[in-house]
């Protein structure tokens, strides 16, 4: 074996995602596993979403020692942490990559790693692994796209990688690689409908200031129709799923790429259900009607806030009403809609607060999910407060998730603007459904509104720390 690829995410230990039960399987590592594989590397796959940590450190510690590469982002930094050290206990070659260790090449080499990969790992790792395999570290230098501790201590960073300029030549990711089954079955277990997910494209070309461009830096290179459906039509014959996640940043940049996808799955006769993420300015009368007659159910739109002030400070590129008027076609069109909303943005104030709150009872979104701002590092949003970021964990233990900012409303005061907000969002659903037969429910609606004002009003005045 010349490479084992993981990425340290455990569902036994997300007892969030354990009452959600919709898990994926982690197409980075699958794809850089039928890359390697393609050019005759002996790569394996250990999948860890079902397993446990002790399965792992099993493997590792009873295999004979290869080099690890590990897959970390944002939520897996403590596991991602304890994988490295157990690596390196038991004699492994260690290399991390993914969205956030190049923002913290120094802590993950002191974690462990030998080798940080930065930007896209497929041809990157096709040059390091010979080199790590030689043990001839004097070589690394002549890998781009990397960051390693050279003899003296300091750490030497290498020219960038360029991005792979058509990724149509890439081969589709592992699936075979992973017990996708039990992917399937865990959906239908627990939500009726079995998903496999795909992607079309990467990176994104747009400058939202809290979201990190690590990998696919801030461009979009996009697949061909054919291609895309060629292994659509393979995933339905192999796996039979009920749906599909289209797992694009934003699948809807490209009016004209959608419109030749919907012609190639005509001629073949395909048609599946599936959901996707949008921005609200990538959908209009026609792109929607055709995203319904795909047989999109449902699409993800980044509201973020219903202020325009807030919107235009994080740099969106939309508008309060654009984002209101494709809730409108998207109802129109009968696919439900979702919307992420954030809170405490930096210059946030009440009155945006409350144009959040009208925002969601004008749009009326079948769901909608709300989190308190983070700053990534190596965002632009994190350079804006950097210097009011607090860690409340040790760097291994925690992640930028966990940052406070100094003089922001306190997670108390965030819990009351939610609390509000769901129920004023229930109490306009009601109104609006004229169900006036259920005066009890309204009134106690009523009551938590009142409360949560009553709530917000005795936090305002706390801060972080």
């Amino acid at each position: 074996m010349d490479l084992l690829l993981t990425h340290g995410y455990f569902l036994e230990e997300d007892a969030k995602e354990q009452a959600i039960m919709k898990p994926y399987v982690p197409l980075g590592i699958l794809y850089l596993a039928s890359h390697l594989r393609s050019r005759n590397f002996e790569v394996e796959v250990f999948d860890t979403t079902f397993a446990s940590r002790k399965d792992l450190l099993g493997v590792l510690r009873n295999s004979e020692p290869s080099i690890l590469g590990v897959y970390a982002n944002l939520m897996t930094r403590p596991s991602v942490v304890r994988i490295l050290q157990a690596a390196k206990e038991a004699g492994w070659k260690t290399v991390v990559g993914g969205p956030e260790p190049a923002s913290y090449i120094d802590e993950y080499l002191a974690a462990g790693a030998d080798v940080v990969v930065i930007g896209e790992g497929e041809i990157t790792l096709e040059e390091l692994v010979p080199v790590l395999r030689s043990g001839s570290f004097h070589f690394l230098d002549g890998v781009s796209g990397i960051a390693f501790r050279t003899d003296d201590g300091s750490v030497h960073r290498t020219p960038p990688r360029a991005q792979i300029p058509d990724i149509d030549v890439q081969p589709w990711p592992s699936r075979e690689s992973v017990e996708i089954e039990r992917y399937l079955r865990t959906w239908r277990q627990n939500h009726g409908t079995g998903s496999v997910s795909l992607i079309t494209a990467r990176g994104c070309p747009y400058e939202c200031q809290w979201c990190s461009h690590a990998v696919y830096g801030r461009t979009h290179r996009r697949r061909k129709p054919s291609s895309v459906v060629d292994e659509l039509e393979w995933i339905l014959h192999r796996y039979s799923p009920d749906m599909i996640w289209m797992a694009d940043d934003v699948f809807t940049i490209h009016h004209g790429w959608l419109f030749q996808y919907a012609a190639e799955m005509k001629r073949r006769d395909l048609r599946i259900p599936f959901e996707c993420i949008s921005r609200a300015d990538r959908l209009n009368p026609q792109i929607v009607a055709l995203l319904a007659e795909l047989g999109c159910f449902r699409i993800w739109i980044g509201s973020e806030s219903g202020s325009q002030r807030v919107l235009d400070s994080m740099r969106r590129g939309v508008s309060v009403e654009q984002v209101q008027s494709a809730v409108r076609l998207c109802k129109a069109n009968g696919i439900q809609t979702g919307m992420f909303l954030m809170w405490g943005y930096e210059g946030e104030e009440l009155t945006d607060i409350e144009a959040t709150i009208d925002h969601v009872k004008r749009s009326d979104p079948d769901v909608f999910l709300t989190t308190v701002a983070y700053p990534i590092r190596g965002t632009p949003y994190f350079e804006k407060v950097a210097d009011r970021v607090t860690a409340i964990k040790a760097w291994a233990e925690g992640s930028d998730r966990d940052f406070r900012i100094r003089g922001r409303h306190s997670h108390r005061f965030y819990q009351s603007v939610n609390q509000l907000l769901r129920a004023e969002v229930e109490v306009q659903r009601m109104s609006g459904a004229n169900a006036f037969g259920a005066p009890s429910e309204l009134f106690s609606l009523r009551q938590q509104i009142d409360q949560a004002r009553e709530e917000m009003k005795d936090s305002f005045a706390e801060v972080e720390a």
